[in-house]
């Protein structure tokens, strides 16, 4: 009988283990986003960061690992991390982008945020990868979660940021 009840709540315990389980974003590369858009399109969020970024690590630590944040973006978008100053080539659209020693920064990073080099900055495509916005600089859950939600959620095709901004 002292054997069973020291079992109950060690059996308890581990199944409450298993279901706490945090979600967290599923980031995949560009050409990973492209391949799956081809069966199941979605809008894409890619994070284009550097490693020396301090205000980047710290949307990844404050906001990217909100487990709401994880849940929103995980159903409505591909995540990509895009490290501006990789090295390896990236692929996507037929077009092979490399990094450019003379501007210290990736060819697809210079495209996406126009030439305009600024970390973190979040950039949102549609579903046939062509750009809906850079958004430059760190966002905190509160401000991501509303900026996410106008593409995500489709606002940006019938309401200005402004309209949308003072609405929400």
């Amino acid at each position: 009988m002292c054997l069973l009840a020291f079992a109950l709540p060690t059996l308890s315990l581990a199944q409450k283990g298993q279901t706490s389980k945090v979600e967290t974003i599923n980031w995949i590369t560009m050409e990973e986003a492209e391949a799956k858009m081809k069966k199941e399109p979605r809008k894409v969020f890619i994070d284009v960061y550097t490693d020396w970024c301090g205000w980047c690590k710290k949307m990844d630590k404050a906001t990217f690992s909100d487990p709401e944040v994880a849940a929103y973006v995980n159903k409505n978008f591909y995540a990509v991390k895009l490290d501006a100053e990789g090295k390896d080539p990236i692929t996507v659209r037929g077009h092979t982008y490399t990094f450019k020693p003379e501007y210290k920064s990736h060819e697809l990073a210079l495209a996406l945020l126009n030439g305009q080099m600024s970390y973190p900055t979040t950039v949102y495509l549609d579903e046939q990868m062509n750009m809906l916005s850079p958004v430059p600089g760190y966002l905190d859950k509160a401000n991501f979660m509303k900026i996410i939600r106008y593409f995500g959620d489709n606002h940006h095709k019938t309401t200005t940021w402004q309209e949308y901004d003072k609405k929400n």
